[in-house]
């Protein structure tokens, strides 16, 4: 699985992306955005057609003060018609923007909404390697690049080859075939030059981002592990790196605007040289008595109007190719496969007793690394059965496969007779509920985040699942209450604290399937307790599944199943398997030293 900077690390942003890309100017089914572009594009004709008309104007009013005695209200008027052209132009351009721009907000809305919902689509795998600041770095500059793309194309590219045509059309009337063709010689130059010159600065722009992703995701990672940073003394090492990607960045950006400046000097000399040689052509003619002083002024203005978009041609170009590299990154994040999918027509699944069946699992998380061999697990409904073992026996992958994170590589998985694999994941989720090792809290209220365990659920709900959690009463004792604000990923908060939320959340979801795991790991004995009789009462009449290490946890379970090189090793209860002096006896008799010990430094304390 490639991570997700890699993604920006292919292709050039061509054809194939442009042309999935087009379809967002004829939005389907949505008549209101289909009117608007429609009115857009005739607002651009007609302000192109005031833009032409201006040049003409100004001709006339040369050639009519140059002529001798002319009726001051002629020449006025002349300049009122000018005035009128200009402010036609500009008014057209700024309805347009007005009517457009609903549409290019509504596409980039859509495809952002699309890409979001497939990020959540995509498998944990995927996840676990994956950068979040280059991921949300490529869904923003994607996302950004729609609207930008739409303006572009339908009202720069379009109506520049309009006036192009327009212009030349105008100079094989007025001045002949010649001007014709030095002017299209001219702009095939210029875009032959610009689109050379832009193809290196995009490969330039594209190095300049891969080390801005890479600059973010190291700034992103290490402010995740602030505390660990602290722990370390680490601040000058993580400066030292964040420096050094920084200066990697910097040079980056100063070959891009080296680059730039070349460009822009580029399409300055090609269409200064188009403007003197024209205005020479047109100066020397009217030396010949062929052409009239306006006619200078004519051929100056029409080649000004030209210049000005070819000029934002250039710019319009870069961004347009940069656009596409962006959206081409996007676009591959969105056609990155999800691993975990439903089948076509999956029902939804259908709880009745909550029996949960393993039969022969075998799964792996590489390949040539089986983690689970064959392993067979029988959870009958409504009753606890614990999973114990040594590290590494494959204890926490049973969660993350009943809750189809992965999928086996072999045997099934059941509920009530039904495989998993073949329900709607939405379905099987929602019967499920976990009080996970590691919560992790969203940067919010601590009502959000009880709430948070089932969409809609009001404050009754939220303070009946806080007083089964017993956290009802730590939250009373804050100035805020349940407005209280938890911090990202909960650091405002205690392990007990937060444990005790993800209690409450789960309550709240209220599932007939639970899943504890490792729930109390990382806790001191006493709040160890605390939450273990909490979890006691939360496990009643739901069929659990307990994953521990401490087994002082799983005395009271109605069966333990000790886990060994992802093989079920022992099964039955804490009294037959201590009296079967095996594998869990083994494990029982070593954590009790470890208590022992544990609680002399304690009392010590």
């Amino acid at each position: 699985m490639r991570d997700a900077a890699a993604l920006t690390e292919r292709g050039s942003g061509g054809l194939p992306v442009l042309l999935r890309f087009l379809p967002m100017l004829w939005p389907k089914g949505e008549t209101e955005l289909k009117a608007r572009v429609i009115a857009a594009v005739l607002l651009v004709l007609a302000g192109k057609a005031a833009v032409l008309l201006m040049p003409f104007a100004y001709k006339a009013i040369i050639d009519r003060m140059s002529a001798g005695a002319v009726a001051f209200g002629v020449v006025a008027g002349l300049v009122v018609a000018y005035s009128v052209a200009r402010f036609a132009g500009v008014l057209a351009d700024n309805l347009r923007n007005a009517l457009f721009e609903k549409v290019g907000q509504r596409a980039a809305r859509k495809l952002a909404g699309r890409v979001f919902r497939h990020v959540h689509d995509l498998s944990l795998r995927f996840h676990l390697e994956r950068r979040t600041g280059s991921l949300t770095k490529i869904v923003e500059r994607g996302t950004k690049s729609i609207d930008m793309m739409l303006y572009f194309l339908l009202f720069n590219i379009a109506p520049t080859v309009i006036e192009l045509a327009a212009i030349c059309v105008i100079f094989f009337v007025k001045f002949g075939p010649g001007l014709v063709a030095a002017t299209l010689a001219m702009v095939a130059v210029y875009i032959v030059f610009t689109r050379l010159v832009t193809d290196w600065r995009a490969r330039v722009q594209r190095e300049m981002n891969e080390v801005d992703n890479r600059a973010i995701g190291r700034a992103v990672d290490s402010l995740l592990n602030y505390e660990t940073v602290k722990y370390f003394g680490a601040e000058e090492r993580e400066a030292g790196r964040y420096d050094q990607a920084i200066g990697a960045y910097a040079e980056a950006a100063v070959k891009n605007e080296t680059s730039l400046a070349w460009l822009n000097i580029g399409q300055s000399l090609i269409t200064n040289l188009m403007m003197a040689g024209a205005m020479i052509f047109t100066v020397w003619g009217w030396s010949q008595g062929r052409f009239t002083p306006g006619d200078v002024v004519l051929v100056n203005a029409l080649l000004m109007q030209l210049f000005r978009p070819l000029d934002m041609l250039g710019w319009v170009y870069r961004s347009i190719r940069q656009g596409l590299i962006d959206m081409e990154a996007m676009f591959e994040l969105m056609d990155t496969p999800a691993e975990v999918v439903d089948q076509p027509g999956a029902p939804p699944l259908q709880v009745t007793r909550g029996h949960v069946r393993f039969e022969k699992v075998r799964f792996g998380y590489e390949p040539g690394r089986e983690i689970l061999k064959g392993l067979d697990l029988d959870v009958p409904p409504g009753r606890t059965v614990a999973v114990v073992g040594p590290s590494g026996a494959g204890k926490s992958t049973l969660a993350r496969l009943l809750y189809r994170f992965y999928d086996p590589t072999a045997g099934r998985i059941t509920i009530d007779g039904q495989d998993i694999a073949r329900v709607e994941q939405s379905s099987l989720r929602a019967a499920i509920g976990i009080v996970p090792q590691d919560t992790v809290l969203f940067n919010d209220t601590i009502e959000y985040n009880i709430a948070y365990g089932r969409d809609g659920a009001g404050r009754a709900e939220v303070d009946e699942a806080a007083r089964g959690a017993a956290i009802d009463g730590f939250i009373a004792a804050l100035p805020d209450g349940y407005e209280s604000m938890v911090g990202e990923r909960g650091l405002k908060l205690s392990g007990g604290e937060k444990q005790r939320v993800a209690i409450a959340r789960t309550l709240v979801k209220d599932p007939p399937i639970l899943v504890l795991d490792e729930a109390t790991s990382a806790l001191d004995s006493r709040t160890e307790q605390a939450i273990q009789d909490t979890l006691d009462r939360v496990a009643q009449s739901r069929t659990t599944i307990v994953i521990a290490h401490r087994l002082s946890t799983v005395v009271g379970a109605d069966q333990i199943v000790v886990l060994d090189d992802g093989r079920v090793a022992e099964r039955g209860t804490h009294d037959k398997l201590l009296e079967a002096n095996g594998l869990y006896a083994e494990l029982w008799y070593r954590q009790a030293a470890e208590r022992v010990v544990e609680e002399a430094a304690e009392a010590a304390e």
